[in-house]
């Protein structure tokens, strides 16, 4: 039963790992536009987001393959519902700004 608990969380963990990583890429290309130093503000985010990643899929996994493959099944299903939630979110705001130009 523990094992079976492990790999949820382990999937999880996934979810939460791709959220933070894809999430923060959203968010950091967001800012780029804004930002006095782009290139600094995007290289150090790239560090900060693959640090969290990896340093995250290595103590998920514990040396197992079983949970580094269901950890890495959570952030691919995390890509594409950050995808999913930003376009929508962007597609909003896009109407919004249509909408003040036309007043």
């Amino acid at each position: 039963m523990n094992e079976v608990l492990f790999m949820g969380l382990s999937f999880i963990a996934g979810l939460l790992l791709g959220a933070i990583f894809f999430g923060g890429l959203w968010y950091t290309v967001g800012k780029l536009s804004t930002s006095p130093s782009p290139g600094l503000w995007f290289i150090g985010s790239f560090f900060m987001r693959s640090a969290i990643t990896v340093l995250g899929f290595y103590y998920i996994s514990l040396g197992d393959w079983r949970r580094l493959l269901l950890c890495l099944a959570g952030f691919i299903v995390a890509r594409y519902a950050v995808v999913h939630f930003t376009k929508s979110k962007d597609k909003l705001l896009q109407t919004q700004k249509e909408n003040n130009h036309e007043a």
